[in-house]
């Protein structure tokens, strides 16, 4: 189907182009693949099985294609209305097929709408899945930022669109210029009152050369005052949300500030402006609802969180020694399409605490797990240390997607929280986003799979709840999401929690308001404010006696003065009971799937022996056992033993896998240049299509750059993403050099054992060598088949993950679960062999 349109142009096309060079996408060809498609991690796709087996021709109307259940499907014809939208039932999970023609080559912004994926040409793109609109409210987050740099050749130009929400729209247009500014998608705070100015904002740059660029610099400017802030590399054809600095005296009066953002270029030993805009700031108030940025660890993007601060009556204003006093702090998680600065600004201020509301990365985020967990930590984190938080006093809560991340975290981090208070909240991906559906984890190579989730079972972290409160809200005519969610745990809770309250609101549905109080009731409902009032969480050495679960310890190990550091059986559930009687000068208690344990003695010990009671088992403990104030112990050929500090090269809290684990800790990509032509290219499209992921998804700001200016000495403490093989990537030497996996051309082989072929693809992860906590991933082939079988494996999507290792060949594709030939988790000292394996085929 070939488009040529001229009609509506984009932000950044330029007036002469308006009528000339817009392209719009007006027919094209679908194909359903149904709602069994799920994307799962072993889902057939016969799309896809083309693709990447080198089999893709271009569909025509009425050419029926055999799915992989036997369902026989049939690419039809669809048109757009006139303003450009596809809306047909098919593109709930369907592809979209069109191609354009250009009378040279050229490169052009793609801008498309609704879909989860586009490739161009063959190339994987990220996709723009909630932009299913052309108006947006004010009050509404804007999914209009999706503009990406593409090359159109001379001639036919393929476009192949993944949809699932039902609406499609693209179109192209030629760029203002080769690099520039998209203001469109931006990280900034407010500035508050007779504040001195020194924080982070962060704007998308747009590369449209065929060359990386690394001499960049962005100046900001306020009044007279100018920073300059360096830039990162920004890879050929593609985006990058970078941090620019802004230090400047304080404004004087509520309202709002005008800065000048200039694009340098080192160009000839001159400072060239390339590109230049204004940037509106609000000015509040220091009592007003607003935005607060910080650096974030894991990818050294600019992240926000709208704070409400404590409520500041006239005579308290500029009072240090008020502001000086400690105080609680609410942590609100939004729902699904809510900014964070809304959400904040859904409560009236309250007399005795912060509420603060991160932002779960975007407002569709990860749903408060994976990478938007982490963004809530990071932001409680950052609260405590610019405000004066009474620890003790910390409070969960959030509505609907956020009711759904106040039960994981909770679940997760039980000595965090004085209390939660869950809104309409989902319990699982398994009891709302897949309920109805039948999984099928009853084999073994999915049951391995399925452990590396074990931390979103929700359920299954039950007992963690016991110790704190919870009050739990929910309007009892949501059809969002059910009351049935609710009212399963509040069943559960009857059997194990003495300390919970269960309010359904009559009548009343998903948000709702009934009060002419301020405040929106269904998140700022007074009751379980009181709630709250009357919780606080007791100093350590008050607690007697813990009762915890994990199934990470890299996600949650710690307990007051309990840490459970390692595990029998990975990803498995593990459970510690240990009371501490003062008197006795004793730890006693009873395992559950716990290698290694350690006690904090910090909990009011007095000098003298310990002695230490684990399942039945007595450890005399002598004075000077302890490392630090911390007593470590290991279990070995089912005995327990008084142990040292374990290594930082074995498995623990400090660094454990999965593999997606590696995006973390300020992760870089670096892509393979020393292949076939083929492979280099496929290396640079996934490094990019992951990081243009990671920034649509999450307001990420991952570095991706070429193995060939990779400093491992520079960057040694950094995880790192490499695409590539052993034979196409220059840095495999550098940081695998001990590794039991290893992928090259036509073969995997990982410990003793070798798979051969050249259509195998092996997803691993491994410890860094020479860092505490850094971890290498990779993501890699034994030729371009086994490459290409890496372009959709969604291990970046929210509920999906992967165990260590995982190595599967091109039936994935064609028959899903038959093409994992293996997966599982190392040993926790890293190897194969004390590792937990399951194959296709097994020995």
């Amino acid at each position: 189907m070939i488009v040529l349109c001229v009609g509506t142009f984009g932000l950044l096309v330029s007036s002469t182009a308006q009528q000339t060079d817009t392209i719009i996408v007006k027919e094209g060809l679908a194909l359903s693949l149904g709602m069994g498609y799920a994307e799962l991690i072993i889902a057939p796709n016969p799309v896809e099985a083309k693709l990447a087996l080198g089999r893709w021709e271009a569909p025509h109307t009425d050419e029926r294609v055999t799915m992989a259940n036997g369902d026989v499907q049939t690419w039809r014809s669809i048109s757009a209305d006139e303003k450009g939208w596809f809306s047909d039932s098919i593109l709930r999970s369907c592809y979209v097929y069109a191609s354009v023609v250009v009378p040279s080559e050229r490169v052009m912004i793609l801008e498309a709408m609704g879909n989860e994926m586009v490739y161009v040409n063959g190339s994987p793109r990220s996709g723009n899945p909630y932009c299913l609109k052309d108006v947006w409210e004010s009050w509404e987050p804007r999914f209009d930022y999706s503009l990406l740099p593409v090359h159109l050749k001379k001639g036919k130009n393929e476009l192949l669109f993944r949809c699932n929400r039902g609406r499609l729209k693209a179109q192209l247009y030629p760029p203002l210029q080769p690099v520039m500014f998209n203001t469109r998608d931006l990280t900034i705070p407010d500035f508050i009152v007779e504040k001195k100015i020194d924080t982070w904002g962060s704007v998308v740059i747009v590369n449209c050369t065929e060359k990386s660029i690394e001499d960049l610099e962005i100046v900001s400017s306020l009044g007279t005052d100018r920073h300059n802030t360096p830039v990162g590399t920004i890879q050929p054809m593609s985006v990058r949300k970078v941090p620019f600095q802004l230090i400047a005296p304080s404004q004087t009066e509520k309202g709002t500030a005008t800065v000048f953002l200039s694009l340098l270029r080192n160009h000839s030993n001159k400072k060239e402006i390339i590109d230049s805009v204004s940037i509106q700031f609000r000015v509040v108030e220091p009592g007003d609802n607003h935005k607060e940025t910080f650096i974030s660890s894991i990818d050294g993007s600019v992240q926000y969180y709208g704070i409400n601060p404590k409520f500041i009556s006239p005579g308290e204003k500029g009072s240090i020694e008020v502001m000086a006093s400690r105080y609680a702090l609410f942590l609100s998680l939004h729902g699904a399409s809510v900014e964070a600065i809304n959400q904040s600004g859904s409560y009236f201020p309250k007399s005795w605490g912060h509420i603060v509301a991160p932002t779960n990365r975007r407002p569709y985020g990860f749903n408060w797990e994976g990478w938007g967990r982490l963004d809530a930590l990071e932001v409680m984190d950052v609260v405590t240390q610019r405000y004066p938080i009474d620890m003790d006093r910390i409070y969960l809560t959030g509505h609907s997607m956020g009711g759904h991340g106040t039960w994981h975290l909770g679940s997760l981090y039980p000595d965090k929280f004085a209390a939660i208070g869950p809104s309409a909240g989902w319990i699982s991906f398994w009891t709302y986003r897949f309920r109805g559906q039948q999984m099928g984890d009853t084999t073994e190579i999915r049951k391995m799979i399925r452990r590396s989730t074990t931390p979103s079972e929700t359920y299954e972290h039950l007992p963690n709840f016991s110790q704190m409160g919870v009050y739990i809200l929910h309007g009892s005519e949501d059809d969002n999401v059910p009351p049935e969610q609710s009212r399963s745990m509040v069943e559960k809770l009857q059997n194990s929690h003495n300390d919970f309250v269960y309010h359904e609101q009559p009548g009343v549905g998903h948000w709702w308001d009934i009060s002419d109080e301020p405040g929106t009731d269904c998140v700022d409902w007074a009751p379980m404010f009181d709630f709250f009032a009357r919780h606080a969480r007791p100093f350590q050495h008050q607690i007697r006696e813990i009762k915890f679960l994990t199934s990470n310890p890299s996600v949650s190990s710690t307990n007051y003065w309990l840490t459970i550091d390692a595990q029998h059986e990975q990803l498995k559930l593990s459970s510690a009971a240990i009371r501490y009687d003062p008197g006795a000068r004793r730890f006693s208690g009873v395992t559950k799937n716990v290698a290694r344990i350690a006690l904090d003695l910090d909990v009011g010990y007095s000098p003298g022996n310990l002695t230490v009671e684990l399942d039945s088992q007595k450890i005399t403990v002598l004075p000077g056992s302890a490392h630090e104030n911390k007593l470590w112990f290991e279990m070995t050929a089912g005995k327990w033993n008084v142990a040292s500090v374990p290594s930082v090269e074995l498995k623990g809290s400090h660094r454990y896998g999965t593999f997606q684990e590696a995006f973390r800790n300020n992760v870089m990509f670096v892509y393979a240049t020393g292949g076939s032509r083929e492979e280099n290219k496929w290396a640079f499209d996934k490094a990019r299509y992951d990081a243009e992921k990671l920034w649509y998804q999450g307001n990420g700001s991952v570095e991706v750059v070429a193995d060939t200016k990779f400093d491992v000495r520079k960057d040694d403490n950094r995880n790192v993403i490499l695409y590539g093989n052993k034979n196409s990537s220059k840095a495999w030497s550098t940081l695998l050099a001990k590794s039991p996996v290893e992928v090259g051309n036509g073969y995997v082989r990982i410990g003793t054992e070798k798979f051969r072929g050249k259509n195998l693809a092996c997803i691993f992860v491994r410890p860094r060598a020479g860092s505490r906590n850094a971890s290498v991933g990779v993501v890699s082939g034994t030729g371009i088949i086994g490459m290409n079988l890496n372009n959709r494996l969604p291990y970046l999507n929210p509920g999906i993950g992967l165990p260590d290792c995982t190595i599967f060949d091109s039936d994935i594709l064609l028959k899903g679960e038959e093409g994992i030939l293996m997966t599982g988790f190392f040993g926790l000292d890293w190897t194969v062999g004390n590792g937990e394996f399951v194959r296709k085929n097994p020995r």
